[in-house]
């Protein structure tokens, strides 16, 4: 894993320089610069595969310049076939970019498996390139100058001065995290899931190259051939992840999606360090019992790493400032822990069991969603829409039923956290109900020209692109990058979830059962304690550590000197936290409010 870093315009060569070094932790093992008049192309590299000096970076080749972050897994096989086109010097994946934008143009993007960012100078045009599924991050500002960045903080030098993104604000209090364009910076952007950028002639154009949407719905109808299809999928995507020089590991909790990667590790001959969170004085919220059953059931050996409050509150600032901006999960200090230790340990590469919830409907809201969908074929709901307007409630319940009876949008991502009443409640603005569609719309829009209509690929969908790319994902890559780790996802792979989406949509959820698809592959190689274990997730202590440490008082004090939100009814709300309501709305505020007293104030 590494860092790209550009500036295509005018620029000052030590301010650029100093801009670079920020990411030095992404890729600590070569700094590469190409420089010349308006052009500053740089590289942070991890050396993962071949590590030799000649697959530094950025790679030049006649005139295209490349700087790649991430992994091409299928680069091999990409190599065999433009073998005989190209005259490879090196053993990395990154020569085969070259090579394939040489054959294919910028299709050749398509024929990538993996997950990257990719800056492609080709004279004076510059491309942009995200992975599919928005594993890796890729930032941009435009302006006198047009620069690119793997993280935001080297951007945030070029500012003129720091102003809050509107937009940032409300789809993060909404949705856990900015959408896509937007980031809390007014004036750096970053790249959607599927997206590239074209830069020429001082303009700049944003495509999208892949959709899941594009999978054709109901190709597998029989359940038997749905699950052959997905097993050998998922088999080859855990098989090609295994690939690298350096030494790897991987997460183990209690579940089925990390015990899934360890046992197909584990037949392809390789039995993986495992690594599981403890909290001390905490058991509630501690897997390690769990984790520690499927070690022993797999023969593999398992660390456990236990966290203290003091451990995760001195650690808090940490995450927070490797975020780079308010991102509403408070798994990423645990994490951010877990992965210091990964790295003590001399590990480079994490497997990691990110994306099987959203493909295989591991959410037991999904289904809860699906029964209260059915109230909108009720033909006549008028008095029922007017008893909802008229006894407001800040129930959830309440706010999914109003939508059924309005005939507006029910599902909103399964990390919705403020609605917009809510938000309206509490904030010194007016709120319209139903505003942060506007935050939805482009994907809603997709999803209902598609051939897709069952809302059950809606919730998957959504929540790919969003719930996971720009909330999971993230925190994934910044809190292992923070520790020059690069963490590998194998349930997230194109051709595993465009598989998915071809599927029926009754053999995902006819059962009632989370996961069914994947319990039923796994039924061979793992033990029925594993599959039917109680979902945990990733919860932890975050809200006993806040008020025993006393930082909720952040949150009031940022608050005085912005008026943000009424005093009253952020009172009420930070009273809740001590009976354990409302925790993910008082994290996601005290994280702003970090982020505000550093920026803003």
């Amino acid at each position: 894993m590494c860092a790209i870093f550009g500036i295509l315009g005018h620029y000052d060569e030590a301010k650029a320089k100093r801009a670079l070094a920020l990411l030095s932790h992404r890729g600590p093992d070569y700094c590469g610069i190409t420089q010349r008049n308006n052009l500053f192309f740089a590289h942070q590299r991890l050396s993962i595969l071949d590590e030799d000096s000649r697959s530094h970076q950025p790679i030049k080749h006649e005139k295209i310049l490349l700087s790649f972050n991430g992994e091409i897994y299928n680069f091999k096989e990409l190599k065999n076939e433009l073998t005989s086109e190209f005259e490879f010097k090196t053993k990395s994946d990154s020569e085969v970019i070259i090579a394939a934008y040489l054959k294919w143009g910028v299709d050749f993007v398509l024929h990538l498996r993996g997950m990257f960012a990719i800056a492609l100078m080709d004279g004076e045009t510059l491309y942009l390139f995200r992975d599919r599924l928005g594993k890796k991050p890729l930032f941009f500002m435009s302006g006198e100058s047009f620069i690119f960045a793997s993280e935001i903080k080297a951007l945030t030098p070029f500012l003129n001065r720091v102003r809050m993104n509107e937009d940032a604000l409300m789809s993060y209090l909404s949705f856990l995290t900015p959408t896509p364009p937007h980031t809390f910076f007014k004036g750096i952007c970053k790249l959607a899931a599927g997206e590239y950028l074209v830069f020429k002639d001082k303009k700049y154009e944003v495509k999208r190259y892949f959709d899941l949407l594009n999978a054709r719905p109901n190709i597998i109808t029989d359940r038997d051939e749905a699950l052959h299809t997905l097993e050998s999928l998922l088999k080859e995507s855990v098989s090609m992840r295994l690939d690298s020089d350096r030494p790897m590991a991987s997460l183990l909790s209690g579940g089925i999606d990390s015990a899934t990667i360890n046992a197909y590790a584990k037949l392809k001959g390789v039995n993986l360090q495992t690594y599981t969170l403890g909290y001390k004085n905490f058991a509630k919220y501690d897997e390690r019992t769990n984790a520690k059953e499927t070690a022993d059931f797999l023969g593999l050996s398992n660390i456990d790493v236990e966290i203290t409050q003091s451990d995760f509150i001195d650690a808090s600032d940490k995450v927070l400032e490797a975020l780079d901006e308010p991102l509403n999960d408070p798994a990423s200090v645990p994490l951010y822990l877990l992965f210091e230790r990964i790295k003590q340990d001399g590990y480079k590469v994490v497997l990691s069991g990110e994306g099987s919830d959203e493909l295989f409907l591991g959410y037991r809201q999904y289904f809860e969603f699906l029964d209260i969908e059915q109230m909108s074929k009720l033909s006549n709901k008028n008095w029922l829409k007017k008893y909802f307007r008229s006894n407001y409630s800040q129930n959830r319940e309440w706010e999914y039923y109003k939508r059924i009876f309005d005939d507006t949008l029910l599902f909103r991502t399964s990390g919705e956290t403020f609605t917009d009443l809510q938000k309206n409640t509490l904030m010194k603005r007016n709120v319209k109900d139903n505003q942060a569609l506007k935050y939805l719309k482009e994907y809603r829009n997709r999803f209902e020209a598609s051939s897709h209509t069952h809302e059950s690929f809606w919730y998957s969908y959504i929540d790919l692109n969003l719930f996971q790319a720009e909330h999971f994902l993230t925190k994934l890559d910044r809190v292992s990058m923070a520790h020059s780790i690069e963490s590998r996802t194998p349930f997230l792979d194109h051709k595993l979830a465009s598989a998915v989406f071809s599927i029926d949509s009754k053999l995902r959820y006819e059962d009632g059962v989370t996961k069914s698809l994947l319990k039923q592959i796994m039924k061979p190689h793992l033990n029925e304690k594993i599959l039917k274990r109680k979902k945990k997730g990733f919860s932890n202590p975050y809200m006993e550590y806040l008020i025993n440490a006393q930082r909720l008082e952040l949150i009031k004090e940022v608050n005085t000197q912005t008026g943000m939100f009424k005093t009253k009814e952020l009172n009420e709300l930070l009273g809740d936290a001590s009976t354990g309501g409302f925790k993910q709305h008082i994290w996601g505020l005290y994280v702003l409010s970090v982020w505000i007293k550093k920026w803003l104030l």
